[in-house]
């Protein structure tokens, strides 16, 4: 299984990042978690400057892709050509959105009739999109899953990995990255959240 995190110059490191470490809680031989963007390099919003491991092409062809957000979201949808290289099919593959990653999928046509999630900042530009914006962390139809909030990533990686290898090893993931002391609190929560969608 491969899962590519798209990750856009102006990314937000808390979205691809903490996605990125979780789903590397599965260790199996066939499972792999990469970074994807369309330059060889992208800085996040913050000045945090990360290399690709792999180009939209490649990501567009893996089991399950995340689309990440950041502050030039709005510059990335606006890029015909950009946009053009982005292949998913929610047909094929999981698809997931963070925050205002969920502009992407609206403006790809993937969300069209589906409600979905998103952070606040972005809320208005995926209403704009068409989109019906629920209060809440998470959002799944079938192959599609849109989170909002930036610690709402955990869900969307815990969402993957459920889809793909089992809630148990979502509980895992989830159980080793919770806070000590806080743990059955904070897995209760996130199978709250992701449970209903699975």
């Amino acid at each position: 299984m491969h899962i590519a995190i798209l990750t856009f110059e102006g990314f937000n490191e808390l979205d691809s990042l903490i996605a990125y470490a979780i789903l590397n809680r599965i260790r199996r031989p066939d499972w792999r978690v990469s970074i994807a963007s369309p330059a060889a390099r992208v800085t996040s919003m913050n000045g945090l400057v990360i290399d690709s491991q792999i180009d939209l092409q490649q990501a567009c062809a893996a089991d399950a892709v995340i689309v990440g957000s950041g502050m030039r979201t709005r510059e990335v949808v606006a890029d015909e050509a950009l946009m053009a290289q982005l292949r998913l099919d929610p047909a094929r593959q999981l698809l997931a959105a963070q925050c205002s990653g969920t502009l992407v999928l609206a403006k790809l046509g993937l969300l069209d009739g589906v409600a979905a999630c998103t952070d606040l900042t972005s809320k208005p530009w995926v209403q704009e999109a068409g989109v019906q914006v629920l209060d809440q962390p998470l959002f799944a139809r079938d192959n599609v899953a849109t989170a909002g909030g930036c610690l709402a990533s955990t869900y969307l990686a815990a969402w993957v990995i459920a889809r793909l290898v089992g809630l148990d090893e979502a509980r895992q993931a989830l159980h080793y990255v919770a806070p000590v002391g806080e743990k059955a609190q904070y897995l209760a929560g996130a199978m709250a959240a992701i449970g209903p969608y699975l």
